[in-house]
């Protein structure tokens, strides 16, 4: 465990400070380099796992603050995404706007309609009308989270205003997304990370 004298003081940080330790944090416990074979079967120089990062009070808190710096003046009524990877992102995100007095909820997407009660397949309180934003830890060719808003629109009368990402690691999703109509926005590309791709 970290030592007082060790702790950085998080709340202090600029935006770009914030953003700086979140790059740090994710270099330093989710990117390992080496030789890879990726789920889809297709090799890779790198790896990213970004649940370090993203289930720790420092890693959370510092994308949080990335998120809602980047939603600006968006007036965005809810944050969230795709269980089970958005589902820790949105509760930060709710939770650190609240700290600074913005109203932003949660929310998130089953992979499928619930099998009893109520059949949703999205949690949370979504008025109509609200305005929401759609976040990713990681995002490849961006399959599930248009997934996910396709539910969204289903089930609830929202505005998908953007879809905000910490990493893409830029093999489509930016293009899907602009495909589909959603304003797109990531935090950092694994270029950023100083990942060099395969070609």
């Amino acid at each position: 465990m970290q030592g007082e004298s060790d702790t950085v003081d998080l709340t202090a940080l600029s935006p770009g400070e914030c953003r700086e330790h979140l790059k740090q944090l994710i270099v330093n416990t989710a990117l390992q380099f080496g030789d890879f074979t990726l789920a889809s079967g297709k090799q890779s120089n790198y790896y990213i796992d970004c649940r370090p990062v993203v289930l720790s009070g420092e890693g959370a808190y510092c994308l949080a603050r990335c998120i809602i710096d980047l939603l600006g003046e968006d007036d965005i009524g809810a944050v969230g995404g795709m269980a089970v990877g958005a589902v820790p992102i949105a509760g930060a995100v709710a939770a650190v706007a609240a700290s600074m007095r913005i109203e932003m909820d949660a929310f998130y997407v089953r992979k499928e309609p619930k099998g009893h009660g109520m059949g949703r397949q999205v949690e949370g309180t979504l008025s109509g009308g609200t305005r929401v934003a759609m976040v990713e830890d990681t995002v490849t060719t961006g399959g599930s989270t248009l997934q996910a808003i396709e539910a969204l629109k289903r089930e609830c009368d929202v505005e998908i205003v953007t879809v905000v990402v910490m990493v893409d690691r830029q093999e489509g999703a930016a293009e899907a997304f602009a495909q589909a109509g959603h304003d797109y926005r990531a935090i950092f590309t694994v270029e950023d990370l100083g990942v060099i791709r395969n070609s």
